[in-house]
């Protein structure tokens, strides 16, 4: 239980209103979306490796020069299997809002976008109002609604599947700078969207009260 807070009725009801959107049937109109963000360590090679050969793997040396960081935005709609994004410098208030923005572009048939996500400190309305002129940014909230994650609770999130997946496919190796970062998140978006890879949750209200119901604060 090290990952799970204290699982209070507010930790409750935020599971459990994540847990009845995973068990809702697919609606294009108004789809569910895991959001999550991922830091990236740009780091370069200061020695030239040497080339992977049959039998023996690609060899590096430990040392290396560090080149800043980047942002990884992650939207995965697991039902679809689609998923959209986005390599940023940073991951302020803007950089969501504006991403937000994009997602909401890319769903020009759906009523709503419900999107499940944390409660980092950018992920709030006042994000939208900082970045877009009042109306605009009303426009835009108002086909959004979020379902935020119970504090210690990233678990709920299939963004975190999804960035996992992404990781070992694609960014869980050194990379140098931020226009290779993004050549090969996009490269790799767009082969796991042309593959349709879906995001098979199981884990029920059910599962939980079986599960945890142990560890609840009444």
């Amino acid at each position: 239980m090290w990952c799970i807070g204290k699982m209070t009725k507010e930790y409750l009801k935020r599971m459990y209103d994540i847990l009845d959107l995973c068990q809702e049937p697919y609606n294009p109109k108004k789809p569910v979306i895991g959001f999550d963000e991922k830091p990236k360590q740009l780091v370069e090679d200061s020695r030239k490796p040497i080339p992977m050969r049959p039998g023996k793997a690609e060899k590096y040396d430990y040392e290396y020069i560090r080149n800043g960081k980047a942002n990884i935005f992650v939207a995965v709609e697991p039902r679809h299997g689609k998923r959209i994004t986005k390599v940023t410098e940073r991951r302020t208030k803007k950089d969501f809002a504006k991403f937000m923005c994009d997602l909401m572009l890319s769903y020009p048939y759906a009523e709503k976008l419900r999107i499940v996500l944390d409660n980092l400190n950018t992920h709030f309305e006042s994000s939208f109002y900082e970045t877009f002129e009042k109306d605009e940014a009303g426009r835009i909230l108002s086909k959004l609604e979020f379902h935020y994650t119970p504090k210690h609770a990233s678990w709920l999130n299939v963004a975190e599947i999804e960035i996992s997946a992404i990781d070992k496919e694609c960014t869980d190796r050194r990379i140098k700078n931020i226009s290779f970062l993004r050549k090969e998140v996009n490269a790799c978006t767009k082969k796991r969207n042309n593959e349709r890879c879906k995001i098979d949750w199981r884990f029920t209200k059910e599962d939980a009260d079986r599960k945890l119901a142990k560890h609840y604060v009444t």
